[in-house]
């Protein structure tokens, strides 16, 4: 092989191992940008609250979806609250099994308007972990959040006086739900 015939190859063969390494990381590299920047209404997760808090007032309201393989009920204990920005909130929400047997599931959320999600900040929440709901049970969940202060500082917020804080339940599928199930099966 000539010496131009194994720098095409080298070339080649480099960028087909980068394109197979991006491809692994395309997940992970998604999700930060998301949670950095709030894209697609990815909230933030924070570990303080602010230490201010203003006196602009928004209207959160609370959306619970439930996916038609899951059986479950789902809702908001409250349809929504008046918070100001920076202001700490804890509200629930409730999840029934209406099926006779255990159900594994799972959360996720997003926030609208979608520019909101940077600014919005859970402390605590049930989303991405997979819960076992037991046959006719009712569980009470708490989400704790605040929106933050900075948004008073951002002037494509300034229109926005509301935001929809909205969760989805799905029946957990992976090996996770499969381990809790032969768990579950193995006690009866």
């Amino acid at each position: 092989m000539n010496k131009r015939a194994r720098l095409t190859t080298f070339i080649l063969s480099g960028v087909a191992v980068g394109m197979l390494g991006l491809s692994f990381a395309a997940e992970p590299l998604y999700s930060t940008f998301c949670r950095l920047t709030g894209f697609g209404g990815t909230t933030q997760v924070a570990v303080a609250r602010p230490t201010e808090v203003l006196d602009r007032v928004v209207r959160v309201s609370f959306d619970a979806n439930v996916d038609p393989g899951a059986p479950l009920k789902f809702r908001a204990k409250q349809g929504h609250v008046d918070v100001k920005l920076g202001e700490t909130m804890m509200i629930y929400y409730e999840v029934t099994n209406t099926s006779s047997e255990p159900v594994n599931a799972m959360a996720t959320f997003n926030v609208v308007p979608h520019k909101i999600g940077r600014y919005f900040n859970k402390i605590q929440c049930f989303c991405f972990v997979e819960q076992t709901y037991q046959p006719g049970e009712t569980v009470e969940i708490p989400v704790v959040f605040f929106v933050a202060p900075e948004m008073a500082n951002d002037w494509q917020a300034d229109d926005v006086n509301g935001i929809t804080l909205s969760y989805t339940y799905y029946r957990a599928t992976g090996p996770q739900a499969a381990v809790q199930t032969e768990n579950a099966s193995a006690v009866n």
